[in-house]
């Protein structure tokens, strides 16, 4: 893809997502660029995605992991569902301070693609991603995809 902030195909493919569509108007609007293979954002952590006091939801933190992947992959050209989610949380993420995500392709394979996800704040990571995405089933010409 020849842009670096967004890309056609997230438009088309995922026009209204909860997690990083502009137009979703009580989404995450998480927007990802490319930072070299990487892809790079980051999120506020506003007060009203509270989990325990002071501390973002962990369901938004796996929102953002799994968004920065899917994002990713829009980056480099794939459009990919996601088919497996492992998070680890290491440290809370505390509201009122911005968090950086991180996101890269490991294994890069049609149907199937491997990625990690970093989500830090103040240079410590506070909770890591591994996910495995798949071509949806409609864009697998000549494929046979078994069950999960």
């Amino acid at each position: 893809m020849n842009t670096n902030t967004t890309t056609d195909l997230r438009a088309a493919r995922h026009p209204t997502c909860v997690v990083c569509s502009p137009t979703c108007t009580h989404g995450l609007k998480l927007t990802m660029t490319l930072n070299g293979a990487e892809a790079v954002g980051s999120f506020a952590c506003d007060a009203g995605y509270e989990g325990y006091p002071g501390m973002l939801h962990g369901g938004i933190i796996s929102a953002l992991l799994d968004g920065a992947m899917t994002n990713c992959l829009f980056l480099h050209g794939h459009a990919a569902v996601t088919a497996e989610l492992t998070i680890r949380f290491r440290e809370p993420v505390r509201l009122g301070a911005p968090a950086e995500l991180r996101s890269w392709i490991t294994e890069e394979g049609p149907p199937v693609f491997r990625l990690q996800a970093r989500l830090a704040q103040a240079g410590k990571t506070c909770a890591t991603a591994r996910a495995a995405f798949m071509l949806p089933r409609s864009d697998i010409v000549g494929t046979r995809v078994g069950a999960a």
